[in-house]
């Protein structure tokens, strides 16, 4: 498949007083174009970095990102100018992310006028009633304020301001984790639609492995800035290796009418510090697997399948059917 986003390496670490935080730590994939990417991870593992890294909201400390066949690891500002274009973000708070003494329309139509994309406000408006119907908004609303529209509304607002220039990929950073039960499905829905009838490609950033599972072509599963697990969607939750992962999908809340339970999976343990890791499996600490290699090493991100890939010293005798 053709590759639209290419990421080898890339690291991202903030100096504080006591050493350097590893927020995102060597992290390598590859994003076909048409397809969604979910990372999944705890509250602190570096997903939301990663995705603001891509951007460049924040600059990379070390690796390479390869966006539409261009290096795009160190631009210049004029170079970011022209790329912010293809490269769009759809934010966690849909009310912080959006400027309230705006209106809709002029929220929307603001990034149609940084790039003048047009000369006459008429074709302007045009264009921003256009996007607002893509979404699900109703015209009267062009001239209404953010306090005045629910979650699920404004969320739409953030998703039609992603989509004013067209872009070719966006990073979705929990789009849907503050709103609703009912509203989240009509946003993932529609977030599925668009993607089908306008090509995009998405980094989907979430904690709640039940959405993921309804959106992604693949997920990657990611513990203290490193990525531990990743395959296809439906490949990690019809066999997944890592005990992280383990512990993850067995959280997932099932109805009691189920036939077959899940072991639940406690984690027990103090989490690693990410400030100046020790090279040592950053799971270590929580693993009730964990043995003394464990404890030395750092397990490389590897195939043990057909594009099925995990990052476990012990993986095959973790998954043993004798163990």
């Amino acid at each position: 498949m053709d590759t639209l986003l290419e990421v080898k390496d890339l690291k991202k670490y903030f100096k504080t007083p006591n050493g350097f935080l590893h927020a995102v730590d060597g992290v390598s994939f590859g994003l076909a174009r048409g397809t969604t990417l979910g990372v999944v991870g705890e509250s602190g593992c570096g997903k939301s970095t990663l995705g603001r890294v891509i951007l460049h909201l924040l600059e990379p400390t070390a690796g390479t990102m390869t966006f539409d066949g261009k290096d795009i690891s160190d631009i210049g500002k004029n170079e970011l100018k022209t790329i912010r274009q293809d490269m769009q973000m759809i934010f966690q708070d849909p009310y912080s992310s959006i400027n309230p003494r705006m209106t809709i329309g002029e929220i929307v139509g603001e990034p149609l006028i940084i790039y003048n994309k047009f000369q006459s406000s008429a074709d302007l408006n045009k264009r921003v009633n256009k996007l607002l119907e893509t979404v699900g908004i109703a015209q009267r609303l062009v001239n209404a304020y953010p306090h005045e529209l629910d979650g699920g509304r404004r969320q739409r607002v953030g998703i039609a301001r992603a989509l004013a220039l067209n872009p070719k990929f966006i990073v979705c950073d929990e789009p849907v984790s503050s709103l609703d039960v009912s509203i989240r499905a009509q946003i993932l829905n529609l977030m599925q639609d668009l993607q089908a009838e306008l090509g995009l490609t998405y980094l989907f950033i979430t904690h709640d492995l039940s959405v993921v599972r309804h959106i992604s072509d693949e997920i990657a599963v990611m513990y203290l800035g490193k990525i531990v697990e990743k395959t296809e969607s439906k490949e990690l939750f019809r066999k997944h290796y890592h005990p992280y992962t383990k512990a993850l999908l067995s959280a997932i809340p099932r109805p009691k009418v189920m036939k077959n339970k899940i072991k639940r999976v406690i984690l027990k343990g103090e989490i690693s510090s990410p400030i100046n890791p020790e090279e040592k499996c950053r799971f270590f600490p929580r693993c009730i697997y964990a043995k003394e290699t464990c404890g030395k090493s750092q397990p490389e991100l590897r195939e043990v399948e057909r594009n099925h890939f995990v990052a476990c010293h012990y993986y095959e005798e973790i998954n043993s059917p004798c163990l």
